[in-house]
């Protein structure tokens, strides 16, 4: 990895953690709203440095989680599976590939974070997911989208 990838990385690495951690209260437990996903999208542009940062923030901010190794490991997995495939898809850039990466992205997350929370609430598996996919589409579906597009029209002009 070039130096301005590890940069990136670290970047991605150290705001996650930060907006995690910051914002505790709302970023655990089965409805949570992790503003700190709202980074998740932007694996589309940033790819790798972007989905290295995402899962090493994820591994690192979940320490403070309630749920404990669990929560560590399993919302790691999550973050690495969901901006890898958001990446793969946003990246053939169809029409409307983002919105589509971003729904598999917010899926991704639901599933995973949404059963594991389920089983350790002993809450039934609807209301895991329930709860974990409305926080991500108010965060990745919604934030998230607005600010890859702000962030792509300024690259844009930067760099014409």
């Amino acid at each position: 990895m070039k130096s301005k990838d590890l940069a990136l990385v670290a970047l991605f690495t150290s705001l996650y953690v930060v907006a995690v951690i910051l914002l505790a209260p709302i970023s655990f437990e089965v409805f949570q709203v992790r503003v700190a996903d709202i980074l998740m999208p932007l694996s589309i542009i940033f790819g790798m440095p972007a989905i290295f940062g995402l899962t090493i923030g994820a591994f690192i901010a979940n320490f403070a989680s309630p749920f404990g190794i669990i929560d560590v490991i399993g919302g790691s997995v999550a973050n690495f599976i969901a901006s890898y495939t958001a990446w793969i898809i946003g990246r053939r850039n169809f029409k409307g590939s983002w919105i589509i990466a971003i729904f598999v992205e917010n899926l991704i997350i639901t599933l995973i974070v949404g059963t594991y929370l389920s089983y350790l609430l002993t809450l039934p598996l609807v209301v895991g997911w329930f709860g974990i996919f409305l926080g991500s589409l108010i965060s990745m579906n919604i934030g998230g989208y607005l600010l890859l597009k702000v962030l792509r029209i300024r690259l844009i002009q930067t760099h014409p």
